[in-house]
C-alpha cells in the first residue's frame, strides 16, 4: 500500500471517531449556541499548533461572529523556527505558570460566556490553566483533544492535572500517541500528524450546528462567504456586517475591565 493511501486510511479512522461523538457535538453546539444568543462569545484558545483550529473556527470563509479568538503570537509564531521569537522560546512559554491568568486579566467575562480549549496532548501548562482559570469564572469549558495522546502523556503542570480535568466537555481528534500516523521502514520516528485533520472536521462539524441552532431561534449567522456564492456586492456587505458585530461582541469583554 502506498504511503497516501496508508494515510487516507488513517484519516478513516479519524473520521470514524468523529462520527461516534455526534451526540456530545450536538451538546456543545447547543452551549455554544446559548451563550452567542445571550449576545455574548465563546472564548477560543489554542497554543502551538493548535492555534489552526482557533483559526479554522473564526474569521474564514463559512464562519460567522460569536467567538473571541486568543492567540499569542509569543506561543504560536513558528515561521522564524529558530533565532529571536523562534520555536524553542514557544515551547518554553506554553509551559510557563500564570500566563494565562495574564492572558485573561484582558477580558471582563461572563458566565455567560463558553469556552473551547484545544490542545492535542492537553498536558502543556497554559492550556490546561487556561481552561482551570474560565473555569474558576463561572464559564463552562470544551476541551479538544486526542485522547489517545492524552492518555499516553505526561502534565508539565506540577500538580498533574490534565486539560480535561478541567473541562466540561471533551472532544476526541482520533489521532494516535504522537500524533504522527505513517511509519517507513528503517525510520523510527513517524511522519504525516493527524490532530489537524480530526480537529477541523470536529470544528466545522461544530460550526454546522451552530448555525443552524442560530438560524432556528432568529438569529440567522453573518457568513463570511465568497462573491462568486452570493454575489459580489452582497459578498462584500456581510464581510463588513460580520465584523461590525464581532467588534461589538469584542467591545463588552473590555467595557469593565479591572476595578472600577
Amino acid at each position: 500500500m502506498s504511503l497516501t493511501k496508508q494515510y487516507l486510511e488513517k484519516g478513516k479512522d479519524i473520521l470514524s471517531v468523529v462520527a461516534t461523538q455526534e451526540s456530545i457535538i450536538q451538546e456543545v453546539a447547543q452551549l455554544f449556541a446559548q451563550s452567542i444568543l445571550a449576545g455574548r462569545m465563546v472564548h477560543l484558545f489554542g497554543s502551538g499548533h493548535s492555534r489552526m483550529m482557533v483559526e479554522e473556527m473564526w474569521p474564514r470563509y463559512g464562519s460567522f461572529p460569536g467567538f473571541n479568538p486568543i492567540v499569542e503570537l509569543s506561543l504560536s509564531f513558528h515561521n522564524l523556527v529558530v533565532g529571536a521569537n523562534g520555536q524553542r522560546q514557544a515551547m518554553f512559554l506554553e509551559n510557563v505558570p500564570g500566563l494565562a491568568a495574564r492572558i485573561l486579566r484582558n477580558f471582563d467575562t461572563s458566565s455567560s460566556d463558553t469556552a473551547l480549549i484545544i490542545s492535542s496532548s492537553g498536558c502543556n501548562v497554559v492550556p490546561i490553566e487556561m481552561a482551570e482559570e474560565f473555569q474558576k469564572r463561572k464559564i463552562k469549558v470544551v476541551a479538544l483533544v486526542s485522547k489517545l495522546h492524552l492518555d499516553g502523556s505526561t502534565s508539565k503542570k506540577a500538580d498533574g492535572k490534565k486539560l480535561t480535568d478541567f473541562a466540561d466537555y471533551v472532544l476526541d481528534t482520533g489521532a494516535p500517541l504522537g500524533d504522527a500516523m505513517i511509519y517507513l521502514d528503517g525510520l523510527d520516528a513517524p511522519v504525516a500528524p493527524g490532530s489537524t485533520l480530526g480537529g477541523v472536521l470536529l470544528i466545522n462539524c461544530l460550526k454546522g450546528e451552530i448555525a443552524n441552532l442560530l438560524h432556528k431561534n432568529g438569529k440567522s449567522p453573518k457568513v463570511l462567504s465568497s462573491g462568486k456564492i452570493v454575489g459580489e456586492q452582497r459578498a462584500k456587505d456581510l464581510f463588513e456586517s460580520a465584523y461590525d458585530e464581532h467588534a461589538h461582541l469584542m467591545a463588552k469583554l473590555f467595557e469593565n475591565v479591572g476595578p472600577q
